[in-house]
């Protein structure tokens, strides 16, 4: 398992630097931290708690209307901006990006890279 999170770990810091993000995470869907590239002063257990809910609250609605599935929340603040999606059945990739970084960009290393991290958990 060691060399599945550090494997983990290091493809998010590669994701980090492609996509020109400041944070990422893989958590469960039940909030629970698969694994983190976050800067110091953010706390990880509670970015994946939150983030999580975010997801499964958008995912609870899109049930709820008979809408389809939530394939992603993106929520944007003044400051930043958070993104969320499915990786893997019960993984979630999060990352946190400033307010004015390229939203398709991050969008498009997202799926790539969420690819990778359903390989490693398979």
């Amino acid at each position: 398992m060691s060399s599945t999170r550090e494997a983990l770990k290091s493809l998010l810091m590669e994701f980090n630097r492609s996509a020109d993000v400041m944070a990422s995470a893989l958590v469960t869907r039940d909030g629970i931290l698969i694994s983190s590239a976050l800067p110091e002063g953010i706390d990880a257990e509670a970015f994946a708690a939150m983030t999580a809910t975010m997801m499964g609250a958008a995912e609870t609605a899109f049930s709820e209307l008979k809408a389809g599935a939530a394939e992603r929340v993106i929520v944007e603040g003044s400051r930043v901006k958070i993104v969320a999606v499915g990786a893997g059945e019960n993984a979630i990739l999060v990352t946190m990006a400033s307010s004015d970084a390229t939203l398709g960009l991050i969008l498009h290393q997202m799926r790539k890279f969420g690819e990778k991290i359903r390989k490693i958990l398979g």
